[in-house]
């Protein structure tokens, strides 16, 4: 882009009410320092304007060619009376590395040495540093430069953190109610607008899906208490539920936070939130980037009798008391060091779990990032002087209990752990930095994680890491030109770091867009690994997989670490048998209606590890469990199997990441390759007996125990979205499961949708059987409501190409995806046929294509949150379903619920995804 195209765009940003759009390109910013330089050109004092507050930090190619301008005005070589050396070292301090520390490493280990102590002086405020920064610096000392050993011993000694202003002892916020009831991120960063996260200002506007009265309110409020934070608030919920979305954060950061810099525009930092039952697990890792506040308010309790027994009413639900209020412009006090809320002089909450000494280094060095790199950054240093490292940071909690034994995540967080002490066996709780295998980015959080990797100046993917895939699932449904103009610019750009990625940049393979969570959960080999991806359904059947933000996966990419406590466990086992005509996905929800019926509607699972005790169904199947602990809003999942299971499990991925390598994905390190060597090397293990599969200890401790028994799940099961409830708070819960008999076989469906990282090859096999069986029972397949179907991956669909079951999807379709002529428009009216579309996230993402405003939709996906799937209209509200794809199927051929009778005939004779618990051992 040259300076006059930029001028054009802002103006058409002023039609949309936004500033300029930062700058990140090399060209358009040289021609902005040539019009510097020119004292006579007409674009001068604006275009100074754009050099200093309006150009991106990092590793950007517009942050080199700044970099290299303040290099020459500090040595004289330019001359620009706005800009001294003094402010150009300023600016340099606050473009966090890359280029700015290889300029303030030439300025400190140059000649000048007046001007060599003014460089020095900034470089110890930096942390962004990588191994070519640091070898320079020790080389240097080597050689017998002093300066370079003075910043090393600064670094050792964690100046860039100790240095920085304490964190204030009182923090005033005023309250905001965004909502009653749990708020997903679709909320404060829509999916349908997720084309523009990476657009900081434009996504902005998007917070509160648009709506303009809440956004004002929230104005008002700030103009009403300008002394004051804004903390938003979940009231009688949990805020940030549904998915990881650093977008989320960011908007409420934009709109109620702190700049994190004079120089850099629309990054802000340090939002306050709350919840009633607090935020959920990985949107409050989220806020940690940001060194954010989240608080757990617990400001509505459960009732109890005189016998200790939950009040409940008529419908079976705990009647709860408010405790105090946070209604909207409540003024409160956050006390940072006694870790307690307030109202004035009256203590509310010990809230000491929002401000652990971990997180209130991330609030004082802004985020967790400066944090990881400080870390990092002082153990060189301290390795470099020959020194043991001070004690700066808080000692990582380290809780271990003699004689305890293991849960299975405390045993993969034990074997990946690095940087604690030599020897102890940690426990839940305790803190750790952990090693990742394998990293997943997807493509409408993608372009944040690239822009936060260039933030962190990181240039490639760290050797610790098996693999990074970069997906391009999310988009995948519409080509439009948002998406022509955006992913392949992140495939180049993930490509070059390292990652493997979906679409190939230099177009030698056939574009993948596979649900990222699918080919995740193949590329994970071992289930000893650790996984991080951008996306709260990261949740793999083998390892332990957490979903992420932008950043974390960033940090993951850039470092090959993650840090964060060791989460406690709830172990889940079954018992009895699966009726025939079951599907597991009935299991699934029945998982979390038992769980809930046991614990008297207290959710354990809530920020828990689920040990899922699934002994006998392959990673292919047993996904369809660890996918919905999501929704069961577990931190993550792990699934104990059998020796044999496990096998038959990694001989599936092998061969799947083999194909990838034969259509020509693996890169010049041939990582695809390692994977498959890694598989196989996994396999001869298990064959062998020398490591068995991944099992508990017998005498582990755990935070719940349930025991599921399959012989109460009698009828398909149904999450519904109670979209009338009268309590506003039980709207929209995954928590409200209902048996298929509940509708009596009369409520009308819309739209039927069989897809998203809930099904696999299986559950096109069961549509396939059900359309040949309704044909032969009626003669014809007849919709009486549309029916869409997006396969959830390109192998999956050559599958079924070669066992014939794709002919017949085909042969009752109305529509079938064409890869060579993809659509360049979502669609907005269906006709009662089947669509056969791309593999992909479709209409689970929402961002592209959604169902009609106001229609009820059967679907097999994860989301039933308001405006997902389906918007309300005017007249009625939409609605999505969440059930097993034979329900799906019929619900669409009949457009309503069946009876109990028409299920059972329409599967007679069709072999479900099948389950049976276990007969082993599944513990040491």
């Amino acid at each position: 882009m040259n300076y006059q195209d930029y001028l054009k765009e802002i103006e058409e940003r002023k039609e949309l009410g936004l500033h300029p759009k930062p700058i990140d390109g090399s060209e358009l910013l040289s021609e902005i320092i040539s019009q510097i330089k020119d004292v006579n050109n007409e674009h001068r004092k604006e275009s100074l304007n754009f050099f200093i507050y309006n150009t991106l930090p990092g590793t950007t190619s517009a942050a080199g060619v700044k970099a290299k301008f303040l290099k020459e005005i500090i040595l004289g070589e330019s001359v620009v009376e706005e800009i001294t050396p003094t402010f150009a070292f300023e600016q340099l301090s606050h473009m966090k590395g890359g280029p700015s520390i290889e300029v303030l490493l030439d300025l400190a280990l140059g000649n000048d040495s007046s001007i060599a102590e003014e460089a020095a002086k900034v470089l110890k405020t930096q942390v962004f540093l990588y191994e070519a920064d640091t070898e320079r610096l020790e080389n240097a000392m080597k050689d017998g430069n002093s300066l370079a050993k003075d910043i090393i011993e600064s670094y050792a000694k964690a100046e860039f953190f100790t240095e920085l202003p304490e964190v204030d002892e009182e923090i005033e916020v005023v309250t905001y109610v965004a909502g009653v009831g749990d708020i997903s991120t679709d909320l404060l960063s829509p999916g349908a607008d997720a084309h523009s996260r990476s657009d900081r200002e434009l996504h902005g506007q998007s917070m509160f899906e648009h709506n303009k009265d809440m956004q004002n309110e929230l104005l008002a409020l700030q103009k009403q208490h300008p002394d004051k934070r804004v903390m938003l608030i979940a009231e009688k919920g949990t805020m940030g539920v549904g998915s990881s979305r650093m977008s989320g954060v960011n908007n409420v950061a934009l709109w109620t936070g702190i700049s994190s810099s004079p120089y850099v525009p629309f990054i802000n930092i340090a939002p306050v939130i709350a919840g009633t039952n607090g935020i959920a697990p990985i949107f409050l890792t989220t806020v940690g980037v940001t060194g954010g506040i989240g608080i757990d308010l617990k400001n509505w309790v459960k009732q109890k009798d005189e016998n200790g027994n939950t009040i409940v009413d008529e419908d079976g639900d705990p009647i709860l008391k408010e405790v105090y209020s946070v209604k909207t412009g409540t003024v409160l006090t956050i006390n940072t060091k006694e870790k307690k809320l307030y109202n004035g002089d009256t203590e509310l909450k010990d809230i000491s779990t929002a401000l652990t000494p971990q997180k209130m280094e991330f609030i004082k060095a802004g985020g967790s990032y400066a944090v990881v790199f400080g870390k990092k950054l002082q153990t060189f240093a301290c390795k470099a002087l020959g020194i043991d490292v001070p004690q700066v940071y808080a000692p990582s909690k380290e809780i271990s209990i003699e004689g305890q034994g293991l849960t299975a995540v405390e045993k993969i967080f034990n074997r990946n752990a690095v940087g604690n002490t030599p020897g102890v066996t940690l426990h839940a709780g305790s803190n750790t930095r952990v090693e990742v295998n394998i990293v997943g980015s997807q493509d409408t959080t993608g372009l944040m994680t690239s822009q936060e990797l260039e933030m962190m100046a990181a240039t490639v993917i760290s050797p610790i890491v098996d693999a990074g895939y970069q997906s391009g699932c999310h988009t995948a449904s519409v080509w439009d030109d948002k998406s022509k103009a955006n992913i392949p610019r992140l495939m180049k750009f993930m490509n070059d770091f390292g990652l493997i990625t979906g679409r190939d940049p230099k177009g030698v393979y056939h574009a993948m867009t596979d649900v990222i969570h699918k080919v995740l959960n193949d590329i994970a080999v071992d289930d000893w690994d650790v996984i991080i991806g951008g996306d709260s359904h990261t949740r793999m059947a083998k390892g332990v997989a957490f979903g992420a933000d932008s950043g974390t996966v960033a940090l993951a990419l850039a470092t090959g670490e993650a840090t964060m406590p060791i989460p406690q466990s709830v172990k889940v086992t079954f018992k009895g048998n699966m009726v025939p005509y079951m599907d597991f996905r009935d299991v699934v929800h029945a998982t979390q209606q038992q769980m809930l019926d046991q614990f008297e509607g207290e959710n354990v699972f809530q920020g828990k590890i689920i040990e899922v005790h699934i002994g006998t169904l392959t990673s292919d199947q047993a996904f369809t469990f660890t996918d919905w602990t999501a929704e069961m809003k577990a931190k993550a999942s792990i699934c104990i199997s059998e020796d044999e299971t496990l096998i038959e499990s990694l001989v599936i991925s092998r061969d799947r990441i083999q194909i990838m390598i034969d259509k020509g994905m693996d890169n010049e390190k041939q990582v695809l390759q390692g994977l498959v060597d890694k598989a196989n090397n996994r396999i001869a293990e298990l064959e062998s007996g020398s490591r068995p599969a991944l099992r508990p200890d017998a005498d582990a401790k755990y935070y719940a125990e349930v025991v599921i028994d399959l012989d109460k799940i009698v009828e398909p099961m149904i999450a519904d979205p109670d979209v009338n409830n009268e309590d506003v708070s039980k709207r929209y819960t995954h928590d409200n499961i209902q048996p298929l008999s509940f509708y009596g076989g009369t409520k009308k469906v819309d739209l039927g949708f069989v897809g998203s990282c809930m099904i696999h090859k299986g559950d096109m096999k069961i549509l396939a059987q059900m359309l040949k069986n309704i044909e032969a029972q009626q003669g014809e397949v007849k919709f009486n409501a549309p029916l869409v179907v997006a396969p959830p991956t390109y192998n999956i669909v050559d599958e079924l190409k070669a066992e014939g079951d794709w002919e017949v999807l085909a042969k009752y379709s109305g529509f079938v995806f064409d890869d060579d002529a993809p659509k360049a428009a979502a669609r907005t009216k269906y006709e009662n046929v089947l669509y056969l579309e791309r593999p992909g996230c479709n209409l689970c993402m929402g961002n592209q294509e959604k169902a009609e405003p106001g229609d009820t939709v059967m679907a097999t996906s994860t989301r039933l949150f308001q405006g997902r799937v389906v918007r309300d209209s005017k007249e009625k509200k939409g609605e999505s379903l969440l059930s097993s794809t034979p329900v799906v199927v019929l619900s669409s051929i009949l457009g309503r619920t069946p009876t109990l009778e028409e299920y059972q005939a329409a599967v007679e004779g069709i072999v479900l995804t099948k389950f049976k618990p276990s007969q082993k051992l599944l513990v040491v």
